[in-house]
């Protein structure tokens, strides 16, 4: 069904591309936004997520990558992963007290960044994209899309979340005590 291959193929283009960019946005936000660095630091800190600068540099730098590299479709699992990993510090660490829902600043926006994520990886990112240009026809186009990318987007994306909340993660003492 060429007609539809097509159709998927600038779907997923435009769901890469909006998604991406998205994040990037984030990123370059938390560099050169109205605070800069430094005010994303001292918000990081506030957060629990110390050393607030160095959280600051990873998010901004991790943001840009993984968004830039979404939108244009390069090893499409790795920024994948990079959304996941991004996604549950900020739920966990901002938004999961507020609930699901985005009106009440809950974690329903992170959800739907790294599912998008995940199924941008799991479908692959089509024909329209550097993975196919630099690696189709190769065995690491296999690993770019299907199960093998689902699996390393999310053990790739979990392990990077998970071990910056385990290590690096402290709560604030809200009550003051």
């Amino acid at each position: 069904m060429p007609g539809y291959d097509s159709a998927l193929d600038v779907g997923v283009l435009l769901l890469r591309v909006v998604v991406g960019l998205t994040m990037a946005a984030h990123g370059y936000n938390k560099f050169f936004g109205s605070g800069g660095l430094a005010g994303t630091a001292g918000w990081f800190d506030s957060i629990g997520m110390k050393p607030g600068m160095f959280h600051a540099r990873v998010a901004a730098s991790t943001e840009l990558a993984a968004g830039l590299g979404l939108a244009a479709g390069l090893l499409t699992p790795v920024p994948a992963a990079g959304f996941v990993a991004l996604m549950l510090v900020a739920g966990w660490t901002v938004h999961k007290p507020n609930g699901f829902f985005i009106v009440k600043e809950g974690w329903e926006y992170n959800l739907v960044l790294a599912a998008s994520a995940i199924a941008i990886a799991t479908v692959g990112a089509g024909r329209f994209s550097l993975d196919h240009l630099l690696f189709s026809g190769t065995g690491i186009y296999e690993l770019l899309h299907g199960w093998w990318a689902l699996a390393i987007a999310v053990a790739l994306g979990l392990a990077g979340g998970v071990g910056q909340l385990a290590i690096f993660y402290r709560p604030p003492n809200r009550a003051g005590i």
